[in-house]
């Protein structure tokens, strides 16, 4: 592993186990001693509070990324803050540099580089080319020459002079990239060109890797499209075309916030061993035998979430402009085999049956099942379908979590509930569950938050019997048996 860097303070965050888990357990117990479920949905799990000395964790709304030093480099549609990795760091590790750290859904970091600035040896898996890059280029992010990384600004600042009324650029756009309208207006398409001519001739690895980062993380803002929070034209979204932009000022932004963050990592790193650090562009089904069995003291993650959320798709401009991809051919494995598929997938087979046993969940997708079947493979048929690939992907997930989990080791799943069709899916029972079938020991289903929005694909605001079904999120807390 290449080391990444790792600072100096380290706010530990207290979390007892006692009452709260003896709660956690009994409430467990009696929810298996019922043998059938009258109705589709799970009892609610206990909030998330500690004995008098505040809450367990930290509030994991990924919100607070947006303004925290390297977190901020790259928007990204999920996941949780930095303050709530902390938080279970301070809660299992104690300290602990020798500890190492998994998150197998990576995304864009978060979990990896936190724990890498708290100095503890991270790895981390992210099936996603561009979240990937974003990862690996913080991963790095103290390797990277200050000189070098500042005067390559103020080249870029230079050659962005005549990026507007200035000659033609021979740089191509990605032939295999489609939307349904142009994706740059004119002027704006030549200037994204001249910006990538500049970046690809870049010597310096490092430099030029944040510079693509850059690049990715405002490329939409001067689009035709936005995110709402899924990719769509801004005509569709009510908003109006983007004509011109001075696209050097914007990406020169990002540069400036990108350099600064690194200069503050320098400060706070300055005398403390770096962790150890890695990321490996592959999902964790496959890229699992790279870690040996039992080597991992904590993990920290969360899964994509039964929403259908779509990242492929959604990072396709990524993906396309930054070279990453170049056909169609290359973005379907990253559908596939994203963690429980996609709905649009998983509807066309004719059924998907569960790979474990679950009475609670079986009834669930059948009652899916029989949601308007005139509709076929667009009805609950479907949706059962999506349903049932994913928890047998977190079956899946839970063997080979338990096989990597050092003895005594935990594991801190952080999932929400899904709500498809109108139908209360408690996604955080289920897991907690699966746990128990693969031989985990479940510490506790802690209660994070409450959501009040959803994604309207999966009817998320529909009346389940006489009450209005919410979106929240809890943590699952397992454990390897010493």
């Amino acid at each position: 592993m290449s080391p990444p860097y790792s600072l100096a303070s380290h706010s530990a965050v207290m979390h007892t186990h006692g009452k709260l888990g003896e709660l956690n357990k009994t409430f467990r117990q009696e929810k298996r001693m019922e043998q059938d479920f009258k109705h589709p949905t799970f009892p609610v799990v206990l909030q998330a509070k500690a004995n008098g000395s505040g809450t367990a964790f930290k509030d994991p709304a990924f919100m607070e990324n947006r303004a925290a030093p390297v977190h901020r480099w790259v928007p990204w549609i999920a996941g949780f803050s930095g303050a709530f990795v902390d938080s279970v760091l301070a809660a299992y590790l104690n300290r602990k540099n020798s500890a190492i750290v998994l998150d197998p859904f990576s995304g864009v970091g978060t979990t990896l580089i936190q724990a890498a600035i708290r100095g503890y040896n991270v790895v981390g898996f992210e099936i996603n080319p561009y979240a990937t890059l974003a990862t690996e280029g913080k991963l790095k992010a103290l390797r990277v020459k200050s000189k070098v990384l500042t005067d390559t600004i103020e080249a870029l600042q230079l050659d962005a002079r005549t990026w507007r009324n200035g000659r033609a650029v021979e740089e191509a756009a990605p032939e295999s990239f489609q939307s349904r309208i142009p994706f740059y207006s004119p002027r704006i398409k030549k200037q994204v060109l001249h910006a990538l001519g500049f970046i690809s001739k870049i010597e310096d690895d490092r430099v030029r890797d944040l510079f693509r980062v850059a690049f990715g993380s405002v490329m939409v803002s001067f689009s035709n499209y936005t995110y709402e929070p899924s990719l769509s034209s801004r005509p569709g979204a009510g908003k109006p075309l983007i004509e011109d932009a001075n696209v050097a000022t914007v990406i020169m932004e990002k540069l400036k916030q990108i350099r600064y963050d690194i200069e503050w990592l320098r400060r706070e790193a300055s005398g403390t061993k770096p962790g150890n650090g890695r990321i490996y562009n592959e999902d964790f089904f496959t890229g699992e035998r790279r870690i040996k069995s039992e080597s991992i003291d904590l993990m920290i993650t969360s899964p994509p979430y039964l929403n259908n959320y779509h990242y492929a798709r959604n990072t396709r401009p990524q993906l396309y402009w930054l070279g990453l991809i170049s056909s169609p051919a290359e973005q379907r494995p990253l559908e596939e085999k994203n963690f429980g598929t996609f709905w649009q997938i998983a509807r066309e087979k004719e059924h998907v049956a569960l790979t474990f046993e679950h009475r609670g969940l079986e009834r669930i997708l059948a009652g899916l099942r029989m949601i308007n079947p005139e509709k076929g493979q667009y009805g609950g048929r479907g949706w059962a379908n999506y349903a049932a690939s994913y928890f047998n992907d977190c079956d899946r997930f839970l063997g080979a979590l338990k096989r990597v989990l050092s003895r005594g080791g935990t594991g801190v799943v952080v999932v929400g509930n899904s709500i498809l069709q109108g139908v209360n899916v408690p996604v955080q029972d289920i897991i907690g569950d699966i746990a128990e079938i693969r031989g985990l020991t479940l510490e506790g289903i802690y209660r994070l938050r409450d959501k009040r929005v959803g994604a309207s694909i999966t009817t998320s605001s529909a009346r389940i019997g006489t009450s209005k079904a919410t979106l929240d999120e809890s943590a699952v807390v397992v454990k390897k048996r010493r």
